[in-house]
């Protein structure tokens, strides 16, 4: 018995069912396409035209423009070899069966700019609508002849890039004039009994690309060879119902792009609604009173409007903001003051230097008003954070000094990353003599790894890390250079400073004074001493580091439960598209 048709109806069905997948649109059209070559979008007609004789005009066509003769034997295979099987009037052939030439462009980049008397068409100009012309080049007469002896593109004719990143885009020429190409796209001329709108949406099918990718040469630029393209293999359709297939494939395709855009707004809407959300918890001009009640709203809500993996990220930095802003838990009026706390933590340093467990650091004594952009609560205090904590940089250890593990490893910038854990991939480690020597740069409990180099433009490079006890038992550690540890004056603080530097609000102001080349960007030493720290009393840190940690789970929960459920959603499409495009007995008999 065989398939019933894919209508608009029975895919809007099908997306119903596996809509929650973020890539369900792009495998719905991937699924389209395969079921136009395996003959299963469109009814056959007993009426069309077979395919084998369609064949036998191509091949007649084919001998009075003088093609080339095949290098590849005509298709001859059983029915075990077929890849599937195709209805009856269907037949497999190999594509260079069906061209009229197959080749490419020139293999050597010729001169070209932006003015000359041909138009010089590479892959950056191949998209699937068309031929686009932005940012074209041209070539001289000279060199377009030579080119176009060759390859000689016309209206009408396949395009289909075969180098490249963007490797299997096909498209139709759609420009009339006559223009020279590079050899990374390839040139199909189709016999004038075949429908080339047929060919393209064939040839952009999972099934050829498939074919396609098995072949691709080049470890780093995917390459199909025209050697690789001609013997592919081909279902080819009666004429009559190649045409049927690219109407029913282009309605399909448009409620596609109906669905994507549908999409795109529901996303855009919920986005808008997380950007209201965020901006009541940061409005400088809401009303104090109103802050307990916005903050309860948005964690309460954005958990809803959360529906991928990804976007926990901005309600894990929603968290943080409002900690860092103290609107995260009530302020209590017996709290001893941040002022007491700033005092004992002043005193602290000064028992510090005077035994040269620390060295003083210079801190700007700036007044901190002009740069604070927000309030605090009454019993906090603007700090900087100089004033709370000492910075060590690291020591330039020498590759060449390396050994074999001895228990003194080195914690460069790729062990450091923003998830509370040191990373010991690729370990170095320095001898007993260089740890003795260079024992000032020996990295302690509580300190908080910071890293001081990252890529310019990318506003996350400054890792943080605080060290535990588990970290100390890889054996002794130190610093190498581009990694600062910041060491706070009294343990007690350790964990809020360790929170606090891992929100964008204090990051952002680090990220203003970083300097350095074009691609690399550096934090200095006065970046971190003189930043505005806001100084919440002790006991309220204790309450803010432990609601921060509960909200963090939960969203580590929530994130665990969009990864199940998006994991879920992918298999039960893959299922739902296997089941349509396998069972034996939804094939006609051959």
């Amino acid at each position: 018995m065989k398939d019933t048709p894919l209508t608009a109806a029975r895919l809007l069905a099908l997306y119903d069912q596996v809509a929650g997948a973020e890539d369900a649109i792009p495998r719905l059209r991937r699924f389209v396409l395969d079921l136009a070559v395996r003959g299963k979008l469109v009814a056959q007609d007993a009426g069309d035209e077979p395919a084998a004789e369609l064949l036998k005009r191509i091949a007649m066509e084919k001998a009075r423009l003088g093609s080339k003769k095949e290098k590849v034997a005509p298709t001859l295979l059983t029915k075990a070899e077929e890849p599937f099987r195709i209805p009856k009037s269907w037949h497999w052939v190999r594509l260079s069966e069906i061209l009229t030439k197959l080749t490419d462009g020139t293999h050597h980049s010729p001169p070209s700019g932006q003015f000359g008397d041909y138009l010089y068409i590479t892959a950056k100009n191949i998209k699937k609508e068309g031929v686009l012309l932005d940012d074209v080049t041209y070539v001289s007469k000279a060199v377009h002849d030579e080119i176009f002896s060759r390859c000689n593109p016309e209206q009408g004719d396949i395009l289909y890039i075969k180098d490249g990143a963007t490797t299997g885009v096909v498209t139709i020429n759609d420009i009339a004039q006559p223009f020279s190409m590079l050899s990374s796209v390839a040139l199909l001329k189709l016999p004038s009994c075949l429908f080339n709108r047929l060919i393209a949406e064939f040839l952009r099918s999972p099934f050829f690309f498939d074919q396609m990718r098995g072949f691709m040469k080049g470890s780093a630029i995917p390459r199909v060879t025209l050697s690789r393209m001609g013997p592919a293999l081909f279902p080819l359709p009666p004429l009559a119902e190649q045409r049927r297939i690219v109407g029913r494939v282009e309605e399909l395709m448009a409620l596609c792009d109906q669905l994507q855009a549908a999409r795109a707004g529901e996303r855009a809407v919920r986005d808008r609604l997380t950007t209201a959300t965020l901006s009541r918890l940061t409005d400088p001009d809401q009303p104090p009173e109103s802050a307990p009640q916005n903050a309860r709203f948005a964690l309460h809500s954005l958990p809803t409007l959360t529906t991928h993996p990804a976007q926990i990220k901005t309600l894990r930095q929603t968290i943080l903001n409002l900690a860092v802003r103290g609107k995260l838990v009530e302020q209590e009026a017996s709290d001893e003051p941040a002022t007491a706390l700033q005092n004992k933590l002043r005193k602290s340093k000064e028992v510090l230097l005077k035994s040269r467990t620390i060295r003083n650091q210079k801190v700007t004594t700036t007044p901190i008003d002009a740069e604070a952009t927000f309030e605090i609560p009454q019993l906090w205090k603007w700090v900087r954070l100089g004033e709370l904590v000492s910075l060590l940089g690291g020591y330039a250890y020498k590759s060449a000094t390396y050994v074999p593990k001895e228990g003194n490893q080195i914690i460069r910038l790729g062990n450091v990353k923003n998830d509370e854990v040191l990373h010991y991939q690729r370990p170095a480690y320095i001898s007993d003599e260089i740890a003795r020597q260079t024992a000032d740069f020996e990295i302690l409990k509580d300190d908080i790894l910071v890293t001081m180099t990252g890529t310019k433009g990318k506003r996350d490079f400054v890792f943080t890390a605080r060290v535990k006890d588990s970290d100390l038992t890889q054996g002794r550690l130190f610093l190498n250079q581009r990694v600062g540890a910041i060491r706070p004056f009294n343990s007690d603080i350790v964990p809020l400073i360790n929170l606090f530097l891992k929100s964008d609000i204090l990051l952002d102001w680090i990220f203003e004074t970083a300097t350095g080349t074009a691609n690399q960007a550096n934090i200095g030493v006065s970046s971190i001493l003189d930043l505005p720290f806001p100084l919440p009393p002790l006991a309220e840190q204790h309450r803010i580091v432990a609601k921060v940690d509960a909200l963090i789970a939960l969203c580590d929960q929530l994130e665990a439960s969009l990864t199940t459920a998006t994991t879920t959603r992918q298999r039960l499409l893959t299922a739902l598209l296997h089941e349509a495009l396998e069972p034996a007995a939804a094939l006609e008999p051959a």
